[in-house]
């Protein structure tokens, strides 16, 4: 059973990078992160839905850059230097995860961006574009209007977002058992209560949709084609 979809401003996002609560929040993400399995749903939504690998991958909303590269060890290493934007309005990417990118043959660019105006300023398609608990900050015209920017500016989308459910809120109140701080107790409901069930994103797609569903107790995954309007 889902809940109604309440979009509820999270902390994290108006506290400077370097605040020592945003540097222990993003530290809390990391772990939820990889309990959620994000980086291996993520993976199996690319490996089934979009063409891998892609010359040219845009990660939307990276923060510090960490779920990239667990999606990168996750795919395997690339061949080509494919060119790899790390988009964030507050870019946090330490220069050893950009080497250990690098290392698995990524050629990486950080971009501090608002992701729509980044998206209009593009001469061309991109070939995937990923987000990782980024879409649920959008709710309305606004969201619908980021979706129709990513369906004309990509030709794979995949995201991975919080699962709108009872099962997953609890889950989320109870982050504070993991050692999470004040910030993230605060934003894991929070972000739940903006997540995504059933076909929500679907109906906002203007293209075709591969997969929107569960995935995994805690996952909303979504896997998209952009419009095919040029070459």
């Amino acid at each position: 059973m889902a809940m109604r979809r309440q979009l509820v401003p999270e902390m994290l996002d108006v506290l400077p990078p370097g605040d020592p609560r945003a540097r222990a929040s993003r530290a809390d993400l990391r772990r939820i992160n990889a309990l959620m399995f994000n980086a291996r749903i993520a993976a199996s939504l690319i490996r089934a839905h979009a063409t891998w690998p892609p010359r040219h991958l845009v990660d939307l909303g990276c923060g510090d850059g960490i779920g990239a590269l667990r999606l990168a060890r996750a795919l395997g290493p690339v061949e080509g230097a494919p060119r790899l934007v790390l988009l964030d309005m507050q870019p946090v990417v330490t220069e050893t995860t950009r080497q250990a990118l690098g290392g698995l043959g990524w050629r990486v660019e950080v971009a501090a961006s608002d992701a729509g105006r980044w998206l209009a300023a593009q001469p061309g398609r991109v070939d995937l574009i990923v987000a990782n608990l980024f879409l649920h900050h959008f709710e309305g015209a606004e969201l619908r209007g980021l979706l129709c920017a990513l369906a004309h500016r990509a030709r794979h989308v995949v995201a991975t977002e919080p699962l709108r459910t009872p099962l997953s809120y609890l889950a989320a109140r109870a982050v504070g058992a993991i050692g999470a701080n004040a910030v993230t107790r605060h934003d894991a409901p929070a972000s739940v209560r903006a997540g995504f069930h059933g076909a929500e994103l679907t109906r906002l797609w203007p293209g075709e949709v591969g997969f929107e569903g569960r995935r995994g107790p805690f996952t909303h995954g979504f896997a998209a084609q952009g419009l095919r309007h040029d070459p």
